[in-house]
């Protein structure tokens, strides 16, 4: 008996090529993260001295202080959970600014009440030092956001953040302070 080669349909063919392409793709991928991971500086991890990148804020891995690195233009901020607010609190060497609008509680120990969108604006309020320790908290993160990428823009280079904000402070346990506005 003659065995005859098994004869493929194109359909299995071309998807083998395909897939043997996307495989080359893929590999490719890796090779060439890996060739960038060596030149920021052979660590495999993002730190500041990698630099902002193009737009917005990005966030990096986990910081020595508990919490994430994010870069934001012209440098990073750390934004921190709950927990560590309040181990930080125990021990307060920073200026604490909510940036909220409108009131809607804030942290105990709150040091200034500056809306995020007037940051730049009443930067005059802040310790003339750019490497103050700045941390700013909003009640669901936007603003506090928003308002951490503004310090590091104005070359603040001590900024934190409250992970969560408000939201998160309260489902951890913590207690805000709801004072009567007039």
């Amino acid at each position: 008996m003659i065995s005859r080669p098994r004869r493929r349909s194109p359909s299995t063919a071309l998807g083998r090529r395909v897939l043997q392409r996307r495989g080359s793709a893929g590999a490719l991928l890796v090779v060439a993260t890996l060739i960038v991971a060596a030149c920021a500086g052979g660590s495999g991890t993002l730190d500041s001295s990698t630099g902002p990148p193009a737009s917005g804020p990005a966030v990096s891995g986990p910081a020595a202080s508990g919490g994430m690195i994010v870069f934001a233009p012209g440098g990073s901020y750390t934004s921190v959970p709950p927990a560590r607010l309040m181990e930080m609190l125990e021990a307060k060497d920073f200026v604490l600014v909510n940036v909220h609008v409108p009131y809607e509680g804030e942290i105990q120990g709150t040091d200034l009440f500056i809306p995020y969108d007037q940051v730049a604006s009443q930067v005059g309020k802040l310790p003339a030092a750019k490497d103050a320790k700045i941390f700013v908290y909003c009640r669901s993160g936007r603003m506090s956001t928003i308002a951490a990428t503004t310090f590091v823009g104005l070359g603040y280079t001590n900024v934190w953040e409250l992970d969560g904000a408000m939201i998160a402070w309260e489902k951890a346990g913590y207690q805000l302070v709801r004072r009567p506005q007039s």
